[in-house]
């Protein structure tokens, strides 16, 4: 990234993108928004960019977002830009990766070429990737980088609990949960769940003894909470001394939050890839790295 890249923001992610640009060196700027009655947005960057220029959307309840990045990115190409970078630290639409019935869209594929139409790279956190290998399956870019929190998590982990077992929710937490674990040396273990819908999963603990252990529960992703709260109900009725929840994403939609925390969860600690209350580590000095290693 060159040393005249300026950073663009929406004035909803101020502080996060002053966090970033701190750690990356980098000269901010907001995009005006201003949202008509009909709820159409008329967007105003700065009136000449340099040509290289950082987006920072970071894509919880990404609808609307997706249109602001059709508009934005189009319009600093126009602007002088030559070479845009979008940092999503929360990437959506990443789940449905096959079509499991006949008919669905299989939005994976298709906002990921919506993207790359717009971008020459994207970096991102955590991506919900799970049958394809690299983001750049998803996103044709030339840089297309996937980052993870699961170092800074147990870093956190590590300074506030004493020889805490670390157990991932269901299967697809069991990647996260083993790089968090080999940080430190840190015991894990990865549950069973069955989704019967949305907010209606079972869990199944694994064959560990949880008995008077500091537990962690350590996912991607938080949003209904109710895996979350399943597992932590039936990891303390084993025993366990205490339940943490650990994740990278704290999207937790409606009272999920509340969900986990009635559970009998102790302390909920997050990223700020997406802005929460329960934030504890910040990904920007990882972002900023990463940005920091794309040359064009």
């Amino acid at each position: 990234m060159t040393a005249t890249a300026l950073l663009l923001y929406f004035e909803d992610e101020h502080e996060s993108a002053l966090r970033l640009a701190g750690a990356a060196a980098l000269v901010s700027a907001p995009i005006g928004r201003h949202r008509f009655p009909d709820g159409e947005f008329k967007l105003r960057l700065p009136a000449s960019l340099p040509e290289s220029v950082v987006l920072l959307r970071t894509l919880e309840h990404p609808n609307e977002k997706l249109v602001e990045l059709l508009l934005a990115a189009r319009t600093a190409r126009e602007l002088g830009a030559r070479h845009l970078t979008l940092v999503a630290p929360y990437l959506a639409y990443m789940r449905q990766d096959v079509a499991f019935l006949p008919g669905e869209a299989v939005s994976q594929r298709i906002v990921g070429r919506f993207l790359a139409d717009l971008f020459d790279a994207v970096i991102t956190v955590d991506p919900h990737l799970h049958r394809i290998a690299t983001l750049r399956e998803a996103i044709p870019v030339p840089h297309a980088i996937a980052l993870t929190g699961a170092a800074l998590l147990a870093d956190l982990i590590a300074g506030r609990r004493q020889r805490p077992l670390l157990v991932g929710p269901d299967a697809e937490s069991a990647q996260w949960v083993a790089q968090a674990a080999a940080r430190h040396g840190f015991d894990h273990a990865v549950c069973r769940k069955v989704r019967h819908g949305d907010r209606d999963v079972e869990i199944e603990l694994p064959p560990v003894n949880v008995a008077g252990r500091a537990v962690v529960l350590l996912d991607d992703v938080a949003s209904t909470g109710q895996t979350l709260a399943s597992a932590a109900r039936l990891l303390l009725a084993a025993r366990a001394a205490s339940v943490d929840v650990a994740v990278t994403h704290a999207l937790f939609a409606g009272d999920a939050l509340q969900v986990i925390l009635d559970a009998g969860v102790g302390e909920v600690w997050s990223t700020d890839c997406i802005s929460h209350s329960s934030n504890a580590v910040s990904v920007a000095p990882l972002i900023a790295a990463a940005l920091s290693g794309i040359t064009h």
